[in-house]
């Protein structure tokens, strides 16, 4: 998450949401790994963290989820996506 483009508590959302489709998917992984921490109790020293990381990690959730749908009924892409998610979250 590029701090610097965000001064204030506002996001210029569809910019954001435009840079997001632009990056691949292990940009887009890095970029909420980097929300992730942005929004922890350790990064904000135990305080709430500011609204502006918390919309840009809604964000890249919501662009993940734009990529890689569940499809499958029967469970068999869900459990395979859980998979894949866990490996990259060990590495």
């Amino acid at each position: 998450m590029d701090s610097t483009q965000f001064t204030s508590d506002e996001v210029d959302l569809e910019r954001y949401r435009a840079r997001l489709r632009q990056m691949t998917d292990e940009e887009l992984i890095r970029e909420g790994k980097t929300g992730r921490y942005l929004c922890s109790p350790t990064a904000n020293f135990g305080k709430p963290p500011r609204k502006v990381f918390v919309v840009q990690l809604e964000e890249v959730k919501a662009e993940w989820r734009r990529r890689h749908p569940k499809t499958d009924n029967d469970g068999s892409a869900t459990s395979k996506r859980r998979c894949e998610l866990a490996w990259r979250r060990g590495h």
